[in-house]
């Protein structure tokens, strides 16, 4: 008679909940890898040479310091920028101030105007979008964009009226700094 066939026990990372054979492929490998040498040394073996190698870096370096500063003050660390990091190591920029004012033709007739940008100058949106819609006589509301980003949205085009409605109504937007998305590129407005 053939042998029953054993269910194979599988060991789960605590870290990432994912088998730890693949945690090098999870989403944070960085923080599994003191679990992994403590919990499965026999899965990844070059992690452990790692660990030492690191820990010997450690000492020489304490030595190296302790050694070069003679007056007593201890070392300081250099310090890190904080950086915001983005899912796939990107790195978040700041935002530039700039008004970007983009038509967007629908049903071949209608269009709208998207505004963005206005709240980097100080300017609350749901104002802006009051003033619009009164000084224009359409419909106006602020909406988030693709980006999660707050935007005002105009009825109609009034893309190079609102230029100088927004430079008279709010002084500190600079004309400078307010452009135009023609054909995909951006053109300055001035």
């Amino acid at each position: 008679m053939a042998e029953k066939p054993q269910p194979v026990r599988v060991l789960y990372c605590a870290v990432c909940s994912l088998p730890a054979e693949y945690c090098e492929f999870g989403p944070d490998f960085e923080k599994c890898k003191p679990w992994l040498i403590q919990n499965a040394p026999e899965i990844y073996p070059d992690l452990i040479k790692e660990a030492n190698a690191k820990e010997a870096d450690k000492v020489s370096q304490q030595f190296q310091s302790t050694g070069i500063s003679s007056d007593g003050a201890t070392p300081s660390a250099p310090k890190q920028e904080e950086v915001k990091r983005l899912p796939g190591g990107k790195i978040k920029k700041k935002d530039k101030q700039e008004v970007v004012i983009e038509k967007v033709v629908r049903n071949k007739r209608k269009c709208i105007t998207t505004v963005k940008g206005l709240e980097l100058f100080g300017v609350k949106l749901s104002d802006a979008s009051k003033k619009l819609g009164k000084k224009f006589a359409t419909g106006a509301s602020v909406v988030k964009g693709p980006t999660e980003k707050e935007q005002i949205d105009v009825q109609g085009d009034i893309s190079y009226d609102i230029v100088e409605f927004i430079t008279e109504s709010w002084p500190d937007v600079p004309e400078t700094a307010i452009f135009f998305i023609e054909d995909g590129r951006k053109v300055p407005a001035a």
